[in-house]
């Protein structure tokens, strides 16, 4: 893929992928549950393609890393698969607070304000005021000599635990505390980011395969039964046409070519 580095267009990847590419790949994959799944209601098949719409960063990794790929688009790539889950976690969470506030005689608007303050809310305060009062715990140790550089990388570890405990037991959103924690870090330990991040991704990584193989195991020893047609639809839908063509309509007006780009590298921005 023929990509120019200085091209002003073409810095503006990450944020035509997350902010035009993210909402078409929602939008048409809304437009599609509808067509596939007719019985569905309008929320039901709303917070399917919400869930559906971010995309893993692990599983993208061998584009990322592949030095074949131009650094632009590889970080592009990067920086869009790893915010859109903290993009598209609030979605879900207002989705979920309509859905349930529509069982609730008249308080659909005062549940949905609720869910919105507990979850979205109290999750981005947990998350900012642990990773804060971490970053001033690791300034001091580190000025005292407490701590060396092979061990700085478990207290972030240890801080995106506690940040998803802490604000699950208040009641707010893990994702959203995690989510919030690691944009606050990113900016405030900006000059030894890599060696602080370089743990925790392995930890991640390792985490993500584990509970895939897990959850996944289980998922499909009991539904197997429950496999639709329209659902095996969906799906192949949702791997390919519903990641890939919003792509190519946010990338349009950019220096970005497919030349020399197997169809499948064209789609991973959205299947990675």
């Amino acid at each position: 893929m023929r990509i120019s580095a200085s091209s002003g267009a073409n810095l503006r990847l990450p944020e035509r992928l997350l902010l035009i590419g993210l909402p078409l790949t929602i939008v048409l994959g809304f437009l599609l549950g509808a067509v596939v799944f007719p019985s569905l209601a309008t929320l039901e098949i709303a917070l399917l393609a919400a869930m559906l719409a971010p995309t893993d960063a692990a599983l993208g990794k061998p584009v990322v890393t592949n030095p074949t790929v131009p650094p632009v688009m590889r970080e592009a790539l990067n920086l869009e698969s790893g915010l859109n889950d903290g993009i598209c976690v609030p979605i879900v969470v207002l989705l979920l607070g309509l859905a349930v506030g529509t069982q609730i005689e008249g308080g659909t608007i005062a549940h949905v304000a609720r869910v919105v303050i507990e979850a979205i809310g109290l999750g981005a305060v947990i998350g900012l005021a642990l990773t804060w009062v971490t970053t001033l715990m690791l300034r001091f140790a580190e000025k005292r000599g407490w701590i060396s550089e092979h061990w700085v990388e478990i207290p972030i570890v240890a801080l995106a635990a506690a940040c998803f405990a802490a604000a699950q037991a208040a009641g707010g959103s893990g994702f959203i505390a995690c989510f919030v924690g690691g944009l606050l870090l990113s900016g405030l330990r900006e000059r030894h980011k890599e060696e602080l991040l370089r743990g925790a991704e392995h930890m991640g990584e390792a985490l993500a395969l584990l509970t895939w193989v897990l959850f996944g195991g289980i998922v499909v020893a009991r539904l197997i039964d429950r496999v639709t047609w329209p659902a095996l639809l969906y799906a192949v839908l949702s791997l390919t046409v519903v990641r890939i063509l919003p792509v190519f309509l946010c990338l349009m007006g950019t220096r970005t070519s497919t030349a020399r780009t197997s169809s499948s590298s064209a789609g991973s921005a959205r299947a990675g």
